[in-house]
């Protein structure tokens, strides 16, 4: 299984995009600091949104175009299943 997920600096913050096939392990990798760059220099941490998918072609395809996006259009997507902007990484632990 793969993942598309989004982190938020905070709510209606600075968003990233990335892909995976271990969402707990990345998710933690940036909330550590342990990637350095954007989300580090950003401390963007917080679990806002993730999709899987069955395949890493499918994974990347979607990445991609989330990526190009607009501001707008990705934040109405994280609103529609998380409204309040709830970090999503703790349930994740469960």
């Amino acid at each position: 299984m793969y993942y598309v997920y989004i982190l938020a600096s905070q709510p209606h913050g600075t968003l990233y995009i990335g892909v995976t096939n271990d969402l707990i392990r990345r998710v933690q990798q940036h909330r550590e600091g342990l990637v350095e760059g954007f989300t580090s220099k950003y401390k963007v941490h917080q679990l806002v949104h993730y999709e899987q998918c069955e395949d890493v072609s499918a994974a990347i395809w979607r990445e991609k175009r989330l990526k190009k996006w607009n501001r707008a259009w990705k934040i109405r997507l994280i609103e529609s299943e998380n409204p309040a902007w709830k970090d999503l990484y703790p349930d994740l632990l469960k």
